[in-house]
């Protein structure tokens, strides 16, 4: 008895199916633009565009809608691409940006700067982005002190007892100090609403991470054939693992000031990009970048209209719509698999 070979699934070119992805991202600014709490029209909207008169609709699109979905390009970017890198590097298809370390870290510099004192909300943002730095710089560093260098392996666990130390000592100063306590509930919260004017300073943290992020896509390609492959093809592992982990500690650090621990979208996301152009990073990673925008953008919508006249937050929203949608890809082994 013969068998039939399996027909092997036709992908549709690479660049038409990236355009279509650029297509949902401005659909999905579209639609964060022209709804929210207070209902408005096409001609409310346009008219705040391009010719305000100082109605509550126009103050509405342009103080509010308009920050927050630029806001939500900036950190989708940056959390999708971070969250493709840390499973790449790490070989791991259920990691996320915060297995470094990197959200503990931040909160650990949050309820540190609030204990000590009335921070501005500018101000616990900056020392969020230093935290997160110093967490994901700790775990590298101490990755690396084991023979053979930072490996997948010693970068996860390494992660894991930086932030079980960095969680210990927030839940320690919390108990004590009420001030850190009521900051640090605020500020787990991740959200869009701009709240410390945080994006007028990090832009060019974000650029520098995106770039980071695409150069270090060719040497991950080399890297998941294996170190001996990798080694042939001239790909040096140990910079190919700093460039990766400066990329994830700069574009997380970023989001996390500016919209708080937002981890979902760094969970889901680079899954969502590996279905839709597969397995190579030089097309994976920008993949990730749009997606992780127009994810968040339209996170971020529903939570404005299924709440009104008040608001879910964009993490909540993720969490509720996107975990039953991550089991089912997880049960998917082809998807899961890296």
């Amino acid at each position: 008895m013969t068998t039939l070979p399996a027909v092997r699934r036709r992908r549709l070119p690479r660049p038409l199916v990236l355009s279509g992805i650029l297509l949902v991202l401005a659909l999905a600014v579209v639609l964060s633009v022209c709804v929210g709490g207070m209902p408005t029209t096409p001609a409310q909207v346009m008219g705040a565009l391009f010719a305000p008169t100082g109605t509550d609709a126009d103050l509405a699109i342009t103080r509010l809608r308009l920050p927050r979905t630029l806001l939500g390009i900036v950190v989708g970017a940056c959390l999708g691409l971070a969250g493709t890198l840390v499973q790449g590097h790490t070989r791991n298809p259920i990691a996320d940006p915060g297995l470094l370390g990197i959200f503990q870290g931040a909160a650990l510099a949050v309820v540190l700067v609030a204990a000590l004192g009335n921070p501005s909300g500018l101000v616990q943002a900056g020392f969020a982005f230093v935290g997160a730095l110093a967490a994901s710089t700790l775990v590298f560093a101490i990755a690396s002190r084991v023979r053979g260098g930072a490996t997948p392996v010693t970068l996860v666990l390494a992660g894991v007892a930086v932030s079980a130390i960095c969680g210990a000592l927030v839940t320690a100063i919390v108990l004590v100090n009420l001030d850190a306590l009521d900051t640090l509930r605020f500020w787990q919260v991740g959200s869009l609403a701009t709240r410390n004017g945080a994006i007028a300073y990090m832009w060019p943290f974000a650029i520098l991470g995106i770039v980071l992020a695409l150069v270090n896509g060719p040497a991950l390609n080399a890297l998941a054939l294996g170190p001996d492959a990798a080694a042939a093809l001239g790909v040096s592992r140990k910079r190919a693992r700093i460039v990766g982990v400066a990329a994830i500690t700069v574009l997380a650090g970023t989001a996390v000031m500016l919209a708080g621990p937002i981890a979902f979208a760094g969970l889901i996301v680079p899954h969502l990009a590996r279905a839709a152009v597969g397995s190579d990073y030089r097309w994976q990673l920008p993949a990730a970048a749009v997606i992780g925008s127009a994810v968040l953008i339209l996170a971020d919508t529903v939570g404005r209209v299924i709440a009104r006249p008040g608001e879910l937050s964009v993490s909540v929203v993720l969490a509720v719509v996107g975990a039953p949608f991550f089991i089912a890809l997880a049960r998917r082994r082809r998807m899961a698999s890296l």
